[in-house]
């Protein structure tokens, strides 16, 4: 690599960890006065603390990079530009192309690492903070109930139940039915359920068992029985956070487990899926957005390029959030959903870009 490659390069990282330094420490003060009431009252140790504001850093570094990076490539990039360096970069000999080549290697590293982070440490990350929130900050949670459970738990079986309590661990008017092909072989129905966390069994009350047989079926009624059942009660209703919590390879069998199960939630889970790799792509496009932004020097100064730089950033946070709700709350597809923004942006890049090229 050359002096100028080394130059902008460094400017590229050293700027983007810059960001993360000064707005990352914002990030826990503003969250520490909001919930420091709670934390006092429920007498959380340190370590937990300490331990939920790493996850914390983690989680949210993750989350906004590419609005940190934008931000950082359109401050140095300024600054090179209103001290002429870029025009002399160019008086040199040097094509728009080569003077963009550094940060595009900066965008590799940094995709590089988000791409991991995203993969493995985010998650991590993830369910620890959601862990913590839960357990700690939002104690109502814990008391939520779901009406009308319907799982496929596995090739042959179904459950229902009517009422489903995660704190009690119960259930009310609990059906389980058995198939052979497409044909129904066994039925059994309790008025409740109860599951026991220290052993992983179940006690039914009220139970009615029906064998299907080919001239006559068999019925038999009991008070009360205690068995083991083919599904842990907490996979019934997943978190619906929960996808954030595992690594990629775990997200991708969970995700077909849910669908063999027919999960109302399959969407929600295949956006954050196709997030994982749609973020860090993001990095490229963003780099070229802020370098065809803020690379031409402006009457205004670095303050305009800012502006038009903030403006876009939120612009693309604005598409992520508004259609990656859209394709959990409906039948878009999910895919579509979580790449439209980086596309409308790599369309704009590349307009950007032969303009800044002229």
């Amino acid at each position: 690599m050359k002096i100028l490659d080394w130059y902008i390069l460094k400017r590229y990282l050293g700027t983007f960890t810059l960001m993360l330094l000064l707005f990352i420490p914002i990030g826990i003060t503003v969250n520490l006065a909001e919930k420091i009431d709670k934390i006092l009252e429920n007498e959380i140790p340190f370590s937990e603390v300490a331990e939920y504001y790493l996850n914390f850093t983690i989680y949210f570094a993750n989350l906004l990079f590419p609005l940190f990076l934008f931000l950082s490539i359109i401050w140095f990039t300024s600054k090179l530009a209103n001290n002429t360096e870029v025009i002399a970069f160019l008086s040199s000999g040097v094509s728009f192309n080569r003077f963009l080549r550094p940060y595009l290697i900066g965008a590799s590293i940094v995709c590089s690492f988000a791409l991991f982070m995203s993969m493995y440490l985010a998650p991590k990350a993830s369910k620890g903070f959601n862990e913590f929130k839960y357990e700690y900050l939002k104690r109502s949670h814990k008391t939520q109930e779901t009406d009308n459970v319907f799982r496929q738990i596995n090739d042959n079986e179904i459950i229902y139940a009517s009422r489903f309590r995660p704190k009690t661990h119960t259930a009310s008017n609990f059906t389980l039915e058995h198939f052979e092909g497409n044909e129904m072989t066994f039925k059994i129905s309790a008025s409740r359920l109860k599951f026991h966390t220290e052993d992983s069994t179940y006690t039914l009350t009220g139970v009615d068992r029906r064998k299907i047989g080919k001239n006559e079926d068999i019925i038999t009624s009991e008070r009360k029985l205690d068995t083991v059942l083919p599904f842990e009660f907490d996979e019934l209703t997943p978190e619906t956070y929960i996808a954030e919590t595992l690594n990629y390879s775990e997200l991708n069998d969970f995700i077909e487990k849910e669908k063999r199960r027919g999960s109302g939630f399959i969407n929600r889970y295949l956006v954050v899926s196709y997030k994982r790799w749609s973020i860090p792509v993001s990095a490229f496009i963003l780099t070229i957005i802020a370098v065809a932004v803020s690379s031409v020097k402006r009457r205004g100064g670095m303050g305009i390029n800012l502006a038009v730089g903030i403006s876009l950033a939120f612009t693309f946070i604005f598409f992520d959030k508004v259609f990656g709700t859209i394709a959990e709350q409906s039948t878009f597809s999910p895919l579509l959903a979580v790449w439209i923004p980086n596309i409308s942006f790599g369309i704009l890049a590349a307009f950007l870009l032969l303009k800044a090229r002229r």
